[in-house]
């Protein structure tokens, strides 16, 4: 599943830039790992975690 449309060109780069290209992806990276990409923030975690909610999936759990 691709990333969801909703999502703003700089967190869209910030993904495509770390290899993230799909929700299956993305759900092997916590929100703290997230937001240390330059380009994320707390809104593309809210868009991000919607998309992976609707798939039945969420971000990884920190340790």
């Amino acid at each position: 599943m691709n990333l969801p449309k909703g999502l703003a060109a700089p967190a869209r780069r910030a993904l495509a830039n770390n290899g993230i290209h799909s929700l299956s992806q993305l759900a092997k990276y916590s929100e703290e790992e997230l937001l240390e990409f330059h380009g994320i923030g707390k809104n593309a975690i809210l868009v991000l975690r919607s998309a992976l909610k609707e798939i039945g999936k969420d971000l990884k759990v920190s340790s």
